[in-house]
């Protein structure tokens, strides 16, 4: 099995090949995608629809051959482990997040109002959720291709049903409902072999992302027993979002003067303008040229340059999920996520302020080796409080839960900006936490006995 030395540290090598895919690999430019849910009501056929897939799920990182740049992953809920007749000493040693689902924990993580779990699209937060499935693809050919394979795995078999799928795909734009350039940030792992698209970065440990290997505290993450099902695994916290839009855009025209002075305003709560430039480096204006070249469009850092947040505010969107070295209560390394975002639905048409009700926005998918101190602490503490930043009661202007009453600062000279009465720019349609078990993980599974 090929490893990957841990960023000089001879002992940690991490098992590259026994990671799927899905969980390592950053998101290609452009991309078509679906995702897949599937419900087991019984326990030998979930296991018999495993070995079926088992062939169609790589692992490792991406390779120089374009044929091969598509990808199947598999991942499991709690309730999906326990269909599959998983023993409940190994359920009971996944960690309590997990086992609850993100609907029991709704409140903690701001999906409240709108986005609460009442509110969600069947089948999210109702137990029937067993396995989901994804598929990414940078060619449409080869990503029908591969969802043929795992199609034929899930259709021949009675005892497990497709109860969800979502197709995703880039907008002919590149950008996503809100009109911003995504998926520009990955994270450098140790002893992954695969860059991070920051060189300021200092490598983050291993198993910040992947279970088995040690932490940023220097300690091994708690992994699920037996060391087989837990060891190369990762959890995901899989969420469907519904963009609002025409509100968006009604915002920034109603608080702007001027097509620049609304282009400025989006970019100062976004972080960034449309093409991907970041504000921590262009801040007066767009900068195409830049956000094309990927060894600049990430190539900074906030503490020398903009600590006080003048050219990117403390409270944007890309500055609160991923603080960098900004001067903040606690410590950033210990909060790092692989984030991929895929679009769905049309785009509103330029310049529409009023909402047509069509369905769009973005499933996203959270990887990390911690769903508590990772995704559940930035839902919590950045996105949805401004305590860590200095702002009490302030939430992401773009992801965080307003309902008409929010506001927001952009630090500006001589007197700063507060905008007030933000509406929530964001609906959760639903939401779930899943295991993404490595590939020996996954044939143990298939094989469990009665």
């Amino acid at each position: 099995m090929n490893t990957a030395d841990s960023g000089g540290s001879a002992s940690v090598r991490v098992e590259i090949e026994d990671v799927q895919s899905g969980a390592l690999r950053p998101r290609p430019v452009p991309y078509e995608g679906k995702y897949i849910f599937l419900r087991v009501d019984d326990r030998h056929a979930g296991r018999a629809l495993l070995r079926r897939l088992l062939p169609v799920t790589s692992g490792g990182l991406p390779s120089a051959d374009r044929s091969g740049d598509a990808w199947v992953a598999v991942a499991f809920t709690y309730q999906g482990l326990k269909a599959l007749g998983v023993p409940q000493e190994s359920l009971d040693s996944f960690p309590q997040a997990f086992r609850e689902g993100m609907a029991a924990r709704a409140e903690l993580i701001g999906d409240v109002g709108e986005s609460a779990p009442s509110h969600w699209e069947a089948p999210f937060g109702t137990g029937d959720v067993h396995i989901a499935l994804s598929a990414l693809s940078s060619d449409a050919t080869q990503l029908d291709k591969e969802l043929a394979r795992a199609r034929v795995a899930y259709e021949d078999t009675p005892g497990v049903q497709v109860i969800w799928q979502q197709e995703v795909r880039q907008l002919p734009t590149g950008r996503t409902t809100f009109g911003f350039r995504d998926g520009i940030s990955h994270p450098n792992i140790e002893g992954v072999g695969l860059p991070g698209s920051n060189p300021q970065e200092a490598p983050i440990k291993a198993g910040e992302f992947i279970l088995g290997y040690p932490d940023e505290t220097g300690s091994l993450p708690p992994v699920p027993k037996p060391d087989v099902l837990g060891r190369n695994g990762t959890y995901a916290a899989v969420r469907k979002v519904h963009t609002n839009v025409a509100a968006w855009r009604r915002y920034l025209r109603a608080n702007s003067s001027s097509a620049e002075e609304e282009a400025l305003l989006a970019a100062k709560m976004v972080g960034r303008w449309p093409s991907g430039a970041p504000l921590a480096l262009t801040p007066e204006h767009d900068d195409p040229e830049l956000a094309a070249d990927p060894h600049r469009v990430n190539n900074f850092l906030y503490r020398e340059n903009d600590d006080r947040g003048y050219r990117c505010p403390a409270g944007a969107h890309i500055r609160r999920t991923n603080p960098r070295d900004a001067t903040i209560i606690g410590d950033a390394r210990m909060h790092r996520l692989i984030r991929r975002g895929t679009t769905y639905g049309p785009p509103l048409p330029e310049g529409v302020l009023e909402d047509d009700s069509a369905d769009r926005g973005l499933v996203g998918v959270f990887l990390g080796a911690h769903l508590e101190r990772q995704f559940e602490f930035i839902k919590a503490e950045w996105v949805n409080d401004g305590n860590f930043i200095g702002y009490p009661g302030e939430k992401d202007p773009v992801a965080g839960h307003h309902g008409g009453t929010g506001s927001v600062t952009i630090p500006e000279k001589p007197i700063r900006r507060r905008l007030q009465n933000l509406p929530s720019f964001v609906v959760t349609r639903g939401g779930e936490y899943c295991f993404v078990p490595g590939l020996r993980a996954l044939r143990w599974l298939a094989e469990l006995e009665e």
